[in-house]
Formats: C-alpha cells, sequence, structure tokens
C-alpha cells in the first residue's frame, strides 16, 4: 500500500512517499527548484518520490496533507478581526493565496499530480506528533511538539503505545514559544522561519541580561511550561511584522537592519531568549513526564530544532531517553501525515526494533550513481580522477589533513535541514583557521558561525560529554574539560577579536562556551563517511572531522551533481568529491559566471 504525505504553501514544502508502513523516500522541495525554504507546491519532490518507489500517481492509495486549511483560515480570519481595521494591509496580501489555493487543496493536489482518490488531511500537531513517535525506537514514549502555530495549536503533549497516539493537551494561539523566539530572530535582524538558528548560534557570545525582562514584561511563564504572551509587545496578530515600537524601546532601539554589524546588545539579546527558551521546554518536559510517568521523550516541531535547548532535557530532564524528528520542522508534517494514515487511519500495527528508530539515518533523498556522476563531468569537459574502493576513504582524509576544504556528495540525500555527511563541506578540526576560512571564504555568512563536529560513534564520550549516539545533529555536548584551553576575559572584547581565541584541542568545532552539535556516524548508518573519518583518526589520531551543509549562505543545500559543482566553483572550496570521481579546484577550467549570483540569494 502507497501512502504519500505532502507539506506544502506556508515555508519548507515536502513530500514523503510510505509503502506498508516502510518510509521508502523524502524530500523538501527546496532541494529541486533551488529557492531556500520554498513554500509552492511540492511537484519535483513528489516525482522524485513516486520515482524513488518505482510506481505512477495511479498505484498511490492514499494522498494525505499535513494541515487543515479550513482551521488555520478561521484562526487568520479571527485573528485579523481581533485587531481591524490595523492589520487591513496583511489581510489583503493573504487572501489572494488563501482564496486561489489554501482553500482548494484538495483540487489543487489532483490536477497539479492527476490524482483521482480521495485526500486525506491530518492536524498540523497531529502530524508533528506522529513524525516524532511513529520513527523512533520507542514502543511507548511521551512526545512533545512545539512550533510557531498550526491551525491554532502552538504546542502539544501526550503518549504514544504501539501504533495508538493519544493527545493530552495543547497550548493555542497566539500564546506561542515558537512565534516568541521568532520575534526576537526578526528583532535582531535575521529573517523569520530560516534564522532561529542564526540567534541560537549568536547566544554563547552574550550575557543574559534581559532575561528577567523577558520573564517580567513579555512572557508569563506557568510552571507546567504554558506560557501567556503580552500582546500589546507584539505585531504577529494582523501585521507585517513580528514586534512593535513598545518592544523597540524595551530593548534600547529599533531592530537590527539585515546584514549591518552585530552589536552586544544583539548578543546579549540572544543570550536571553535562548535561556528563557530553554527554561520554557525544560519546564515543559518536566511536567510531560509527571503527567505520562514514561521514561521516553519524543520531540518535533520547529522549536525541537534547538539542539541547544534539547541537549538540556537530555542532561537535566527526568527522561532516560529522547528521540527527536530528523526533519522536526513543517518538512516532517510530510512523513507525519502519511504515518498517521497507515497507523491511525488504517490501524496498521507497528512494528519497533529495539534501539533502532525507522529514519535510516535520514537518508531519503536522491542518490546519483557514479555512471550518472561521470556522464555529466564528461559532457561538461570537467578534469576528474577515479577513486578506486580500496583508496577512497585514505586519499579524501589525506586532504583533509592538509588543511583543504572538501565538497563531498555520496549515496541519498539527507532529509531534514542538516547535512549528515551525504551532502556536506568537510574541513580539519585542528585548525584554529578552519572556522573563518570556511565562513568567509566558502560559505559567505557571519563570521560567528559556529561548524558541527562529525565524530565516529564509538569515540565521541573522549570528546564530548555524551554518553549515546547523536545521529541527527540535534544534541548539544560540551568538549572534555581535558580537551579545553583557558580563556582570557572578554571584557572590552570585540566579537571578531572573541573567534580568535583557541579554546581546544579541536578549535573548529568548540563554541565559544565549549559547547559543539555533534553528529556521530556508525558504519552501518553511513559506512563511505565513516570511513572517511577512521582513515583521518589513522593520519592524524583525530576521531573528528568538520562537516558543514553543503551550500553557501542563502542557497539550499545541493542535490545534484550540477549542484555540487556549481556550489564548488563559485567558492574557495579545494576538492570536491562525487561518489567515486574526485576533482582539484586547480585543475578546473576558469568558472563562468552570468551576473551577480549572489545577489539572487535569499540572505537574511
Amino acid at each position: 500500500m502507497n501512502i504519500l504525505g505532502i507539506s506544502c504553501f506556508y515555508h519548507d514544502s515536502a513530500a514523503c512517499l510510505i509503502r506498508d508502513g516502510g518510509i521508502v523516500a523524502a524530500a523538501q522541495e527546496e532541494r529541486f527548484t533551488r529557492k531556500k525554504h520554498d513554500p509552492r507546491f511540492p511537484v519535483n519532490a513528489i516525482g522524485y518520490c513516486l520515482d524513488e518507489g518505482t510506481i505512477t500517481v495511479g498505484d498511490l492509495d492514499y494522498v494525505v496533507f499535513y494541515d487543515k486549511p479550513f482551521l488555520t483560515f478561521e484562526r487568520l480570519l479571527l485573528s485579523y478581526l481581533t485587531v481591524a481595521p490595523k492589520g487591513l494591509r496583511s489581510w489583503i496580501e493573504a487572501m489572494p493565496l488563501w482564496l486561489g489555493q489554501k482553500l482548494h487543496l484538495q483540487k489543487i493536489i489532483k490536477k497539479e499530480i492527476e490524482y483521482e482518490g480521495d485526500v486525506l488531511f491530518t492536524e498540523h500537531h497531529e502530524a508533528h506528533a506522529a513524525s516524532a513517535f511513529y520513527p523512533s525506537p520507542f514502543v511507548e514514549s511521551a512526545f512533545l511538539t512545539i512550533d510557531g502555530v498550526g491551525e491554532w495549536t502552538t504546542a502539544s503533549y501526550g503518549f504514544g503505545k504501539g501504533k495508538d497516539i493519544t493527545l493530552l493537551k495543547e497550548l493555542h494561539f497566539p500564546d506561542s514559544v515558537g512565534l516568541l523566539y521568532s520575534a526576537f530572530t526578526y528583532f535582531t535582524g535575521f529573517r523569520v522561519n530560516s534564522g532561529e538558528y542564526k540567534l541560537m548560534g549568536l547566544a554563547p557570545y552574550g550575557d543574559p541580561i534581559y532575561r528577567d525582562l523577558i520573564l517580567t514584561e513579555l512572557v508569563d511563564l506557568k510552571e507546567d511550561g504554558s506560557v501567556r504572551l503580552n500582546l500589546s509587545y507584539f505585531e504577529f496578530l494582523g501585521g507585517m511584522r513580528m514586534t512593535n515600537r513598545r518592544f523597540a524601546k524595551l530593548f534600547g532601539g529599533p531592530p537590527r537592519k539585515p546584514e549591518t554589524d552585530i552589536t552586544r546588545r544583539e548578543m546579549d539579546i540572544a543570550a536571553s531568549i535562548q535561556s528563557v527558551t530553554e527554561e520554557i521546554v525544560m519546564k515543559m518536559a518536566r511536567h510531560v513526564y509527571k503527567e505520562t510517568g514514561l521514561k521516553n521523550l519524543c520531540l518535533a516541531g520547529g522549536v525541537a530544532l534547538n539542539c541547544v535547548g534539547n541537549g538540556r532535557i537530555l542532561r537535566e530532564g527526568p527522561f532516560d531517553n529522547i528521540w527527536i524528528q530528523p526533519a522536526a520542522g513543517d518538512a516532517g508534517g510530510a512523513l507525519g501525515s502519511a504515518l498517521c494514515v497507515w497507523h491511525r487511519y488504517l490501524e496498521k500495527d507497528r512494528t519497533v526494533t529495539e534501539g533502532k528508530d525507522s529514519q535510516r539515518g535520514s537518508y531519503l533523498g536522491p542518490s546519483f550513481s557514479n555512471g550518472t556522476v561521470k556522464a555529466f563531468l564528461d559532457n561538461h569537459g570537467y578534469p576528474y580522477h577515479r577513486l578506486e574502493k580500496a583508496e577512497r576513504a585514505g586519499i579524501i582524509a589525506s586532504q583533509i589533513a592538509e588543511g583543504k576544504t572538501v565538497g563531498y556528495m555520496a549515496g541519498r540525500m539527507e532529509f531534514g535541514p542538516r547535512a549528515l555527511g551525504a551532502r556536506s563541506i568537510l574541513g580539519d578540526p585542528r585548525s584554529d583557521k578552519t572556522q573563518s576560512v570556511m565562513n568567509l571564504k566558502i560559505k559567505y555568512r557571519e563570521s560567528f558561525r559556529p561548524f558541527a563536529p562529525t565524530v565516529l560513534e564509538e569515540k565521541a564520550p573522549e570528546y564530548f560529554e555524551i554518553d549515546r549516539p547523536s545521529p541527527y545533529m540535534l544534541l548539544v555536548a560540551d568538549v572534555r574539560e581535558e580537551r579545553r584551553l583557558p580563556q582570557p576575559s572578554h571584557d572590552g572584547m570585540g566579537l571578531l577579536e572573541r573567534l580568535k581565541i583557541k579554546r581546544s584541542d579541536i578549535p573548529a568545532v568548540t563554541h565559544l562556551d565549549y559547547s559543539a552539535r555533534l553528529q556521530t556516524v556508525n558504519r552501518k548508518d553511513k559506512p563511505d563517511y565513516y570511513e572517511v573519518i577512521s582513515e583521518f583518526e589513522r593520519l592524524t589520531g583525530c576521531a573528528v572531522i568538520v562537516n558543514t551543509s553543503f551550500n553557501v549562505r542563502g542557497e539550499p543545500i545541493v542535490c545534484s551533481p550540477e549542484d555540487a559543482y556549481r556550489c564548488f566553483m563559485r567558492t574557495e572550496m579545494d576538492v570536491l568529491v562525487m561518489e567515486n570521481c574526485i576533482l582539484y579546484k586547480k585543475e578546473q577550467p576558469a568558472w563562468k559566471e552570468k551576473g551577480d549570483w549572489r545577489s539572487e540569494l535569499e540572505l537574511d
């Protein structure tokens, strides 16, 4: 039985194909269209899923959408009426999309893919809960979903057992942890629904001096983790902005303009809202444990991508184990909605392998054979060398050990926002220059942004204070104390000065507070990537490498050989590996660019 799940028209459109309860394929539309966070109907992602499953639309038994549009429209309508006539401009801009598309989803789906069956709908947070629990390695578990807003729900909790999910409580709009965090994302000059992870990365540079102010003026936080926002400071009910002048007055001036210098104020604001968010999430987790009494917790929703908060739940929370959906945001709703149909609507049993999730490393996207890669390179006349299987890992590892930056494309593309060794840029973590070089010359992004380490799963405790795998880069752990280097006083030092200070023996992946957002890798889930790191350890004695997503700022992660080569040539990357082909920048013909390509990227 084939079930197609779809999410679209908000942000991060995606599609997922489930067959007899197993995940066949899943991908975000942005990877095909090259438009970051593409919200449009995922016609390319759907086409890929059908191709991967070797089926046609006629073979689909069910198609399901991850949201109930009429409930969302009800929320928007009542929100605009609440603040009218203030939200008139926003209303006028929103209505054509709603009246032309979002309220006619069944017709649009049938027309776009020529589907003749019924279209089913799940609720937004039901899809999040399903995406968290059903692929998890737990027979029984509590779940917690937190995001900006679904139809009315902004957070929910309950428990799953076998094939059944039971919802216990919800938090409703406009009271939202996700919207609160996004308001500060906007105020500090980053793009909402895109720049939240930048705010999280900026937090260690500041001090949480505004924490009490936020909890006094903006948020009424209850002991169970529920929140009540003081709406007199926010504009998201009907305005074109997230915050207003009263909010700006509270924090000493107007919002930071995008692309301007980041000041001490933004650093302290980031530290403050991160501290508040962690406290809210911790209270929620403790309450869920108190209500369910279960030892396992599953997380989904956009706030579950806050890996710093996830790390605190793991270290300080009452749960023995946690599992986070790798595509925790809206893209994962396509997966969750399809699993809902299989387990809830059709009441099919669920099989769980003890200690092993069913997400398969989240390597669920397209792959390209060696023949396809070679044909692309030969057709364009791009020089390359073939890597024999026995020497492949050693050659790649030696390039990294020499300080070269390597674009790495191998196997099926990752589903979710994190690069996990299938579409990654790799570097040497031992160099204190790697972070600045990769940020400024390759990623073209803010210099403060930290890089993540990938470490061999069995060696992780030797480098980081963690006692379990972290395959999806959704947990933050501290670098072990014996690897840290003493730091001078930061008083009076600017951001760039602080970046230059070496913090550990793996400085490229050690954040200002000695933390790291790590990925562990094992031989079974990603053998090619595991072997590269193993060879790097053999050469250097270090079982860690730098892993960042294979893209430049403002662009989606690469998907195809063409995407990878273009990104390679547009940057100061040294080496490109595509399957068993290796390319050296010095051997490539001069790259001819049409126009200013960077101006076309969606920078924030």
